[in-house]
């Protein structure tokens, strides 16, 4: 089976497709605002990374979400809900982490299908 890999940096890949499945790194927002404003800038993001790989949220798997502070979780469930298509909810985790820079509050990394 092959592997495709799209947005290619020296570090990692944006997008990595192996046989029907997508795998987006980690996605961060614009480090600014609070968690539900970075939480929407993420989830604009995965639509973009989605669409590139020929899916869409409909088709997303699993989810893992790190939040800096797990007090926003609340915050950040108010976006996703309104983001994730009822009935295609996927298989989710969410924990609390220190993320890669302080200004930022929430990461989110989804697997899909094609």
């Amino acid at each position: 089976m092959s592997i495709r890999r799209i947005d290619v940096g020296p570090r990692m890949s944006q997008i990595v497709i192996h046989g029907n499945t997508v795998y987006l790194a980690g996605q961060v927002g614009e480090p600014t605002g609070n968690v539900a404003s970075q939480t929407r800038d993420v989830l604009a993001t995965i639509d973009e990374l989605l669409a590139k790989a020929g899916t869409d949220k409909t088709k997303v798997l699993q989810a893992i979400i790190w939040l800096a502070d797990m007090g926003t979780f609340a915050e950040m469930n108010s976006e996703w809900d309104k983001w994730i298509p009822q009935g295609h909810t996927p298989a989710r985790a969410t924990g609390e982490a220190k993320l890669a820079a302080p200004e930022y509050l929430v990461e989110i990394i989804i697997t899909a299908a094609l």
